[in-house]
């Protein structure tokens, strides 16, 4: 049996190595994303201009005014001391524009997460981009081949995870006067610094996967949850707890071609979120407004400036509403509802780390190199036994030829 679970956890492993050291690396930079996004891009992020800031809805007028083909899709509302707005965009060459809040001069523009050219402007959205969905490009009015594709490698390394820590316990003892059960697993904890190279390599993948076992199980997991949300763990949420769907739960997104123009104005979406909030007795003020085509629905979400990431960094509170007829959707609260609807909120915060803030995203870094390092050293193991195999036939070989 156990010899079973080996072959199955080589070829699983051979699998999803190159996948998890793509996203392993990617993964510890990109914890970091605004950070590095502000150092490369000091043109782009920050404003010196003295004076009042114009309101966001008017500086949207204006970069539409600017660029007929553009229909801006997300807009902040306010901006801290000396930074720039950072305006989305759909139906054009790019999908970020950024301007000066005050005199309303813009910037510059890029497109979010372009493959080429890659430039300090596009360098941390194309790493953002590759740790889950590889850049795999459209098909068939299609987006979301690279984001499956990473989803389904998730799952398999959920299972591997099992199947690799299955494979370091001790195997049963055949006398009596064997040692205690800790005593056989214990140096499997254990790396020896000295004992060569192959040991080395073989000590470093087994006792890091031991001692992260817990976090490589959160990453796994969660990177399956992010990415086939809708098409595997939403639904069977559904069958194992109570769930609260949100709008983007319950509607078919538009092909990528086809998409649902918005009748109701920004104005009137903040204008409907702002009684609303002042109805549930909401303090913190809308922090931003987002139209979502695909799907025919506004969001505005309720935060402090500097505090998009919200409570406990699972995110702020949001309205939702329907882009045709202005009517109220639903919400999304962090930190309320059911257990599963709790659950399904820390998926991201746990993945990125940003549920523990600062601490975590270090922690999720770290981790990004273990994951890198626990894939080289795996394909180095097989690569090594399967070298050590094919000399032993080699070897056999010979040894009949010569006893002929």
């Amino acid at each position: 049996m156990r010899a079973t679970w080996t072959l199955v956890h080589r070829y699983l492993g051979l699998l999803t190595a190159g996948f998890l050291f793509v996203s392993g690396l990617t993964g510890a930079v990109i914890s970091w994303d605004h950070e590095l996004d502000d150092l490369l891009n000091p043109h782009l992020m920050e404003a010196h201009t003295p004076g009042k800031p114009q309101p966001s809805l008017e500086l949207a007028r204006q970069i539409e005014q600017r660029h007929p083909e553009a229909k801006v899709s997300f807009i902040p509302l306010h901006a801290g001391p000396g930074d720039s707005l950072g305006f989305g965009v759909d139906g054009s060459g790019f999908n970020q524009v950024f301007v000066d809040p005050v005199s309303g001069a813009e910037l510059g523009k890029r497109e979010w997460g372009a493959v080429w050219p890659i430039s300090k402007e596009t360098l941390v959205s194309f790493l953002y981009r590759l740790h889950y969905s590889l850049h795999i490009p459209e098909m068939w009015g299609i987006d979301r081949w690279g984001i499956w594709l990473m989803g389904v490698i998730a799952m398999v390394w959920v299972v591997d995870s099992f199947v690799g820590f299955y494979l370091t316990l001790p195997v049963r003892a055949r006398t009596p006067a064997a040692r205690g059960w800790w005593q056989r697993w214990k140096p499997a904890w254990k790396v020896r610094w000295g004992g060569g190279a192959a040991k080395l390599n073989f000590d470093l993948h087994r006792a890091f996967s031991l001692w992260t076992w817990g976090l490589l199980f959160i990453l796994a997991f969660t990177a399956f949850s992010l990415n086939l949300y809708r098409e595997v763990f939403y639904p069977v949420m559904k069958t194992v707890s109570e769930v609260t769907p949100t709008p983007f739960d319950t509607r078919v997104p538009q092909d990528l071609h086809n998409p649902i123009l918005a009748r109701i104005s920004y104005e009137k979406v903040l204008q409907q979120a702002a009684q609303e909030a002042q109805r549930r007795a909401w303090k913190e003020p809308a922090g931003s407004v987002f139209y979502s085509q695909a799907y025919g629905i506004y969001g505005v979400s309720f935060f402090k400036p500097g505090d998009d990431h919200g409570a406990g960094g699972v995110g702020p509170a949001v309205l939702y509403y329907d882009g045709i007829d202005g009517r109220l959707l639903g919400d999304r609260q962090p930190w309320k509802g059911t257990a599963a609807d709790i659950f399904v909120q820390a998926q991201f915060p746990l993945h990125s780390g940003r549920i523990l803030g600062l601490p975590g995203r270090i922690l999720i870094s770290a981790m990004g190199i273990v994951v890198a390092m626990l894939s080289v050293t795996g394909v180095v193991i097989w690569w090594r036994k399967r070298s050590s195999r094919e000399r032993a036939a080699a070897a056999q070989r010979i040894a009949m030829q010569a006893a002929l």
